[in-house]
């Protein structure tokens, strides 16, 4: 989507109204536009590569079709197959990128991440294919840990795409979904970029997601499971269970971390079923090293787990890679549950590999000045807890020394079928001084860069849903006086008159941010746009964060705002 205001090239200081608690500028309408631009030669530019590829995003209708298909997986799989051969691969191919798969509904990037890291230290040359993206659509393929480069995108999109083009009249004009596009782009920038490995993390779900085209990855892995995505893979743990299971392969061996009761007993049932050795990662205390504890590059309790499967599957991969006749048998006692794996002693590489590893977006934290931000896409309840916590348990410690009060501001968005009331409630208890919910637009006054173009849904949509998000923060958070908790923070700010947390609506992220850092953070303030003015009454809450001593900023229940955040905090990702 490009959204921008038109009326005039003046975009200085301008009249703000309030449409249904929104600020943005009077005298200008929003208007859409779809920019379709057909392949001509393969050196067009990257962003006419990427307005190219927004043209196969898929609406709504057609990802309704898609979930109705569920329930048939060989047609799924197969169409992924000719969408393959149409662009010149097959999957016989695919089985020399000595691939490892994994799924899960939380923290299967995260465990990606620290698997290439692992893998990447060892010096072999890596390939890492995940999503969402945050800035750029190139963030999804990566070599050696690192987005391809735009001109190598380029060249590689329009040997597919142009393909895929040729070849749709005799399949009834059908190209490849946007996420089924970038999986076959990222196979064949992997083959010719010859990969040693290459990590594949699952779109959603495992049984259908078109990444299960793999026939022999060297070896699966499963993160915590939970509840999400419930129109594809169904509304209780057991069904999403046997959805993630659907990655297993014949003889190659998987790892699961700790799971629910219910979701265990599934995982063994589909294990055994495809003859598939499955076992339970240790907890991270249990594994000994000569240099103490493990440190991760992560923060959060939740990434131990992560990183303990991590373990499990580059030490898998290199039994694969130096001892090819290793034998992963099946456990022989068919009632007992799933064995737990064999524990070893990690090298000084995959020591120095959770360490090093580094994946914006979650559990990240970034100080610009007085100005500190906590950056996390949690946007299921499970990853929002674990948001909570670590948010909790770092900034507090930061608000106890401080010898001046410190305020506190969430920035929330949430998208799609998600329970943002639900999210909404979990974050209560952080005690936010402004609550401020905008949509997953970076500006509006602008044309929006092309990654960021989302054609499946409507701005009136996104900001009705943020106004569905401030009510439903104030029914969970009527009083909000942070002097009234048990839990108050020595040093705290005490709330502003109105006795309740202050929220804002705003039309995109670059608004609410300038609104929030109040002229503090220059990357901000010197974007290039000042985007809106307020009313007086409004002026008087920024007060209240003009004159604390330091912010902290919440970000969090969606990636893609996150995304959009670190594309004014770190102008580095856009480059």
């Amino acid at each position: 989507m490009m959204v921008f205001f038109s009326g005039g090239k003046r975009l200085g200081a301008f009249c703000v109204t309030r449409f249904r608690g929104l600020y943005c500028p009077t005298g200008f309408s929003i208007k859409y536009y779809s920019t379709k631009i057909a392949p001509q030669l393969p050196e067009m530019e990257y962003q006419d590569a990427i307005c190219t590829l927004n043209t196969l995003q898929t609406n709504a209708s057609a990802l309704k079709q898609i979930w109705q298909e569920r329930g048939l997986p060989q047609f799924q799989l197969q169409t992924m197959k000719v969408y393959l051969e149409r662009a010149g691969l097959n999957v016989e191919e695919l089985d020399h990128l000595n691939m490892i798969h994994v799924t899960g509904t939380k923290g299967k990037g995260s465990t990606c991440a620290f698997t290439e890291q692992i893998l990447r230290s060892y010096g072999f040359r890596t390939g890492f294919y995940s999503s969402p993206h945050l800035v750029q659509v190139r963030e999804r393929i990566r070599i050696n840990g690192q987005p391809i480069g735009k001109e190598l995108f380029t060249k590689y999109f329009w040997q597919i795409y142009t393909r895929l083009d040729e070849t749709k009249d005799a399949h009834g004009g059908a190209m490849p979904p946007y996420f089924r596009f970038l999986t076959i782009l990222a196979f064949h920038v992997f083959l010719q970029e010859k990969v040693d490995l290459a990590v594949i993390e699952v779109g959603i779900g495992g049984a259908y997601d078109c990444t299960n085209v793999i026939r022999k990855p060297w070896v699966c892995g499963i993160s915590s499971l939970g509840i999400d995505h419930t129109q594809i893979l169904g509304d209780t743990i057991d069904q999403i269970a046997w959805q993630k299971g659907g990655i297993f392969k014949q003889g190659v061996p998987a790892f699961t971390v700790k799971q629910p009761e219910e979701a265990m007993t599934v995982l063994k049932d589909r294990a055994k079923e495809i003859k598939c050795p499955l076992r339970t990662c240790p907890e991270l205390e249990d594994y000994q090293t000569a240099c103490g504890p493990l440190h991760l590059g992560l923060a959060g309790q939740h990434q131990r787990s992560n990183a303990s499967l991590a373990l499990h599957l580059s030490h898998t991969w290199l039994q694969k890679r130096f001892r090819p006749d290793e034998n992963f048998c099946l456990s022989d006692d068919e009632n007992a549950g799933i064995p737990q794996a064999t524990g070893f002693k990690p090298s000084p590489t995959m020591v120095k590999g959770l360490a090093n590893t580094n994946w914006p977006g979650r559990t990240q934290k970034l100080r610009h000045g007085a100005i500190t931000y906590f950056l996390d896409g949690a946007h299921t309840m499970r990853s929002m807890q674990a948001c909570v916590d670590w948010f909790r348990e770092t900034a507090v410690p930061d608000e106890r020394n401080a010898r001046e009060p410190i305020a506190r501001v969430l920035l929330f968005n949430a998208t799609g079928e998600r329970d943002s009331a639900a999210l909404l409630k979990l974050l209560v208890p952080c005690h936010f001084d402004f609550a401020v919910f905008c949509p997953n637009i970076t500006e509006v006054v602008t044309l929006c860069n092309a990654d960021e173009k989302n054609f499946n849904i409507s701005l009136k949509s996104m900001l009705t849903r943020c106004f569905d998000n401030e009510r439903s923060w104030h029914l969970h958070n009527p009083m909000g006086d942070r002097a009234d908790s048990e839990e108050l923070i020595h040093g705290s700010l005490p709330m502003v008159p109105e006795r309740k947390t202050n929220t804002l609506v705003f039309p995109c992220i670059l608004s609410a941010l300038q609104w929030i850092t109040q002229g503090r953070d220059s990357l901000v303030t010197n974007s290039g746009n000042r985007v809106f003015q307020v009313k007086a009454s409004v002026e008087t809450k920024a007060a209240f964060l003009r004159d604390a001593a330091e912010l902290h900023v919440l970000v969090t229940g969606s990636l893609h705002l996150v995304g959009g955040v670190l594309k004014h905090l770190d102008p580095s990702l856009s480059k």
